[in-house]
Parts: structure tokens; sequence; C-alpha cells
């Protein structure tokens, strides 16, 4: 039941459901990673069952597609679905210009390849993701096993020169062992605490041997809905320069909160 909900995850609903508003019938969707996507596709799940809503969804990691079957979504590969008309995704932080550090969960790789598949990249997220600067969440940086070491090594020595605060690097875990990414990378956290210049720095790191992608999406998102604890949303659009706000009504009985075998 909706009266159940956390105030994060009521900000979190809020704005999943109004993003999926922007699904229209027929559309090749994009779906992202983590706790906030995750009420997105159950609200896509939502309005397939009511509404009988068609559309192809790309997942973008293992879990997605997991709860996207479970709850009634066809799910294709990016390759088979070829390009996507809309791509709805969490993120870790995001800036005044949409810029935004993705990669909390380990999906940076698939997310950032889908989201730069899709004629448009909506980020859905509650206030606390909003950041002047860049960098308080560590940026994560997907690297290849062989060889890890001296590419974390490449990265602290690339740091030295860049507009950051911190530069002090870790290896993410699971538990006693690397954590492993859907393609079979590790993940490299960078605790940079404020990131200068974002877009120099995404460019600088793609091209250390070794680095498979960074969890900086510069110029990808083109709106970004914030909701709130009260169901109220601000809509944000980059390329309209607009900003709106609404009320998302919070039903109890509402078939999204049902647990999902």
């Amino acid at each position: 039941m909706a009266a159940d909900l956390s105030p994060i995850d009521k900000a979190k609903f809020a704005a999943a459901r109004r993003a999926v508003d922007f699904v229209e019938d027929g559309m090749r969707v994009g779906l992202g990673t983590g706790s906030t996507a995750a009420w997105m596709v159950r609200c896509l799940g939502e309005r397939i069952r009511d509404e009988g809503l068609q559309l192809i969804g790309v997942p973008t990691s293992t879990r997605t597609a997991d709860l996207a079957r479970q709850v009634g979504i066809k799910v294709v590969a990016l390759d088979e679905a070829k390009w996507l008309d809309i791509t709805i995704d969490g993120a870790d932080e995001f800036d005044p210009d949409l810029n935004l550090v993705k990669g909390g969960g380990g999906a940076l790789l698939q997310e950032k390849i889908v989201a730069t598949a899709s004629d448009q990249m909506i980020v859905i997220t509650d206030a606390s993701k909003e950041v002047n600067h860049l960098g308080a969440f560590p940026l994560p940086v997907e690297v290849v096993p062989f060889g890890w070491q001296v590419t974390r090594a490449l990265i602290e020595e690339l740091l030295d020169s860049m507009d950051v605060m911190g530069r002090q690097t870790s290896l993410r875990l699971n538990g006693q062992q690397p954590f492993v990414t859907d393609e079979g990378n590790y993940i490299v956290d960078l605790h940079l605490n404020r990131i200068g210049n974002p877009r120099q720095l995404a460019l600088v790191l793609n091209q250390i041997p070794g680095v498979v992608e960074n969890g900086l999406f510069i110029d990808i998102c083109d709106k970004v809905i914030i909701g709130g604890t009260d169901g109220k949303v601000e809509i944000r659009d980059i390329n309209e320069g607009t900003v709106a706000n609404e009320t998302i009504e919070f039903a109890e009985d509402e078939n999204i909160f049902r647990d999902i075998d």
C-alpha cells in the first residue's frame, strides 16, 4: 500500500509514475537500473495490465530484465530493437545542466549505451540527488580485469592533473571479492568530492587503456523528474528550458504495490 512506503520511496514512486506518462503505445523503451528505475518498470507493467499498452523494453541489466518480464513487459536486446524512442533511468547525482553521475548499481556501461541509443533520456530521481557540482557521489569507472591495478594507477596519475578535490580510488567489492559487472568487468570508484570540469574528465578517463567506460553522463539527459514525498513532482526540460510542477495522486489500492513473485 502507498501509505506503507517510506518517504524516499514515495518520492521515487511519484517521479516514476509521472515519467511513464511519456511512454506511448508502440514505443521502444530503455529500462534503467536501480531502486528508482524499478518503480518505473512496475509502473509500466501496471499500464500494460490496465490500459493494454504495447511496448518493447530494452533493459540495462539482468536484474531489470528479470523484473520487466515479471510485470509483463516484452524484453528484447538492443541489437534487436536497434534504436529507442525513450530511456527512463535514475541517477546518483545531477547538476544544473542535467549532467549526471551514474553507476552506483554497477550497470553504467549498458545504461550509457542504451541512453545514447535513444531519442530522449528521462531521469527520475528525488531532490537529494541534486548538486551544484558533481563529485560528492563516488564516480564509477568500469575497467577490464586484466591489469586492473595498472589501470587504477594510471587513473590516479591522471587525477593529479584534473580539477577535482579528492583523488582516492577504491576497487568495488562484493563481499571479499571484486564486484563483477554484467560484462565481466570490475569497477573502480573515484572519490573526488567535487569535479570542476566533468566534460574534460569524462573524455580523458576513456583514453586510459583498460578503462571501458565511466559514469559521467554529459549532454545525454533531456528531462529530469524530481519526485517529492507528498506526490509533487518537478519536471525540468533542458532542451525547452522549462520547469513544470505537478502533483501525483497516491491511490491506496494500486496494483503496483502488490508483491511480485
